[in-house]
This record gives structure tokens, sequence and C-alpha cells, in this order.
């Protein structure tokens, strides 16, 4: 969709350039959902693409992944050692139903900023104690979980001239075993409910909860709860929403079986990979 009263778009080559943001003139990364929609309120967009930050970076910390970094981007990264994790990072991005076109122009920053209660994104990140960083206009740098980033249905803690700069996943949430569930009403429609099951490698159990709340919740044990105590605790969850994708009590619901099945994939123990089938699966 065409935006009629953008007059201005600034390709960022330094910070600096991002002074020129306001609550009129806005970030453009990959735009799948910024031209989605009319927004008559906008003048001009400052494209952050010709900023060059690389998309994906291994560090001995973990993983810094840019806001432009795209969905086809991070779906197609290999795996470095111990990253048990890494199937996740794929499994999130299909529950995002776009073409291959889609894939390869929205943004893991994007995804984040836009703040649907469905954006994967937003569980993924979440789910791995990520930490996103944050350019405020001021100039300053903010530091904080990404499970806080989203505070609401299309709310976020970003102000007028922010930016998300990148989001940085620590080692330690790769290397643990995760289980991702997601359901909608229909197979290509919205995301009813998302949720990932993390085990840590000390036997400590977080479950995340998206898709059918409003924010990100997460749900943290010292090792595998019993079902009626993960039961009673997702039941407990107070940010489910109806809309036409899915009513609050379905999404209750639904959200306590896919918990449950998370609960008992993660406490069923992995078998080793019989010998040459990495191979064979290779073949």
């Amino acid at each position: 969709m065409d935006l009629t009263t953008v007059a201005t778009i600034t390709p960022a080559r330094t910070r600096a350039d991002l002074a020129a943001l306001s609550a009129t003139v806005v970030p453009l990364a990959g735009g799948s959902e910024l031209f989605a929609d009319p927004r008559i309120h906008l003048t001009g967009l400052v494209d952050l693409q010709t900023l060059g930050w690389p998309a994906l970076t291994v560090t001995p910390d973990g993983l810094e992944i840019a806001a432009t970094c795209t969905l086809a981007e991070l779906a197609r990264m290999p795996a470095a050692p111990g990253w048990v994790a890494h199937p996740v990072f794929h499994q999130a991005c299909t529950a995002l139903y776009g073409s291959f076109k889609v894939w390869n122009v929205a943004t893991i920053g994007g995804n984040l900023c836009t703040s649907l209660p469905a954006g994967p994104m937003i569980c993924l990140t979440a789910a791995l104690d990520a930490e996103v960083l944050i350019w405020r206009a001021d100039g300053t740098d903010e530091l904080m979980p990404a499970v806080e980033f989203v505070t609401g249905n299309t709310t976020n803690v970003l102000e007028p001239g922010d930016v998300l700069r990148s989001i940085r996943v620590p080692a330690a949430a790769l290397a643990a075993r995760t289980a991702y569930r997601k359901i909608a009403l229909s197979p290509l429609g919205r995301s009813g409910a998302v949720l990932i099951g993390r085990l840590d490698t000390d036997g400590a159990f977080v479950l995340t909860v998206t898709g059918g709340t409003v924010r990100p919740v997460q749900l943290r044990y010292p090792d595998l709860p019993d079902p009626a105590a993960l039961a009673a605790d997702i039941a407990r969850i107070d940010a489910w929403f109806t809309d036409a994708h899915g009513a609050a009590d379905w999404r209750r619901a639904v959200s306590g079986l896919l918990g449950e099945e998370i609960r008992l994939e993660l406490a069923t123990p992995t078998l080793p990979a019989a010998p040459g089938a990495d191979d064979e699966s290779r073949a």
C-alpha cells in the first residue's frame, strides 16, 4: 500500500541520521507491516537497512541478532556447536505464514516493534531470555529483557525517536532443549496461541506464552512442574484477549493443552542420533 503522506525517505548512514525520527517520521526496515495499512500521520521514513548492521553475529556470550535481520536469514542460520535450541529459530519463523518474499524482507526487529500478540519473534526472543538493545532518542543505550519489551497489543517501550538496535541471545539459553507449539483457527490463519518451552541444562523449566495474550507471559520453575501445577498457572494468566482470531476462553484452553504437550516433550529424554544419521539426512 502506498503511504501517500510520506514526502521523504532518508537513508541512515550513522546513528546521527536517526535524529530525523519523530512522531511523524519513523524507522523503515523491511516494511512488510509498515506498508500494510494507511498511516496518514506519517510524513517521512528513515531507512535503517543502509546502516549496514551485520544480520547475525556469534559472540563468546551467545548470538547477536540485528534488528534489521530478516526472518529468512535467521531461519537458515547454521547451528554453532552446542546450540541445542537451534531448531526453534526456524520453528518460530514458520508461525508467520508469509511467502518467501515476505520472509526475505520482514525483519526480526520489525516483528518485535509491531508488537502484535501473534508476533512469533516476540515469543522466540522472550523464550530464549534474550535482551534487546534500544538506542534512545537522547543518545543513550538501554539493555532490557525481551520479555519486557512488548507491553500490550501493538504497544511497547519505545518512544518517538527510539530505535531497536539488536537482540542478544545468551549462550546458556542456546544450550537448552526447547519445544514449540502453535495453533490457529485456520491452517493459514494468524496464530491464536504460540508457546515455547525451554529446559535448561540445570533442569530449570521456562514456558513462554504468547499469541493468546496481549503481552508475553513467562512461567518459570526450578525443575519440570507436575501437570496440575502447570495447568493452574496457565489458567491464572490474566492477559488473555478476544479478537477475530480466537476467543479468550479458547486461547486459555488450548494454551493449557499445548503447555502440557511441551512439558511432556521436554520430560522425555532425547535419544542419541544413530550412527551415520546426519550423513543420511544430508544425502
